[in-house]
């Protein structure tokens, strides 16, 4: 891996960026795991990490994944199993699968039970980096290129949010909060929704970063007030 990424974040963006792609890095190399989680989350990617194959399968089951990146070789369930356990879920989540061996037949082998990718060990992370986000829009919905509701503007490209012509300046997360609210069209989003759209599983569950966001973004957005907390449920524009 390379030991040094350039920083390629927007200008005037800090370096806590909103989660677009959601991962799962499955690898029994501790360091090499940590690592590649590390990076993932400096491109602003929520990434959540286990180091076997058990373990894997129990967090498939309580999470939605864009992207798992599935070492092959895995103690407890192999990772063979566990690729086979995604697509026999029919779960939209990619597979990018890594191995130590670089041979032709192991790679075709790995694709045939229905890895998405292959990448042999040793790899150059910006090939990672492409390869993660090349799957992750692949399980994306088409959404439109800016988002409008309520008098309110947003441009996920540009990072821009605009009230009735008039521009916002919104940290990260409050951008990602409003981003998950506006693309709800109007329908209830949860707190742990948004917990898990905008920031990773290192979250407390039991913080109250959600509402005190929120109350921000509310702030910031000024009045009339256009997000509207739904008792018991979450908030809705």
């Amino acid at each position: 891996m390379e030991p040094h990424q350039k920083d390629r974040r927007p200008q005037g963006v800090p370096c806590e960026r909103i989660s677009d792609v959601r991962v799962l890095v499955v690898e029994d190399e501790q360091l090499l795991a940590d690592a590649v989680a590390t990076g993932l989350r400096r491109e602003a990617m929520a990434v959540d990490v286990v180091y076997d194959g058990a373990a894997a399968l129990e967090r498939v089951g309580v999470n939605d994944y864009d992207v798992i990146v599935l070492d092959r070789d895995l103690p407890l369930v192999h990772g063979d199993d566990v690729c086979r356990k995604v697509v026999e879920l029919q779960m939209p989540t990619r597979v990018l699968m890594l191995t130590a061996s670089g041979d032709v037949s192991d790679r075709v082998e790995g694709l045939e039970i229905g890895a998405d990718d292959y990448l042999p060990k040793p790899f150059a992370f910006t090939e990672l980096i492409a390869r993660v986000r090349a799957l992750g829009r692949r399980t994306s919905v088409p959404l439109p290129p800016v988002l409008e509701r309520a008098g309110i503007k947003l441009d996920p490209n540009r990072r821009e949010v605009f009230r009735d012509g008039r521009e916002i300046q919104l940290a990260p997360k409050e951008f990602a909060v409003l981003e998950v609210l506006l693309r709800s069209e109007g329908a209830v989003v949860s707190a742990e929704q948004l917990l898990e759209k905008a920031w990773d599983e290192n979250t407390d569950p039991f913080t109250n970063v959600v509402r005190v966001t929120v109350m921000t973004l509310r702030r910031k957005l000024g009045e009339p007030a256009v997000i509207v907390t739904v008792p018991g449920s979450g908030y809705r524009i």
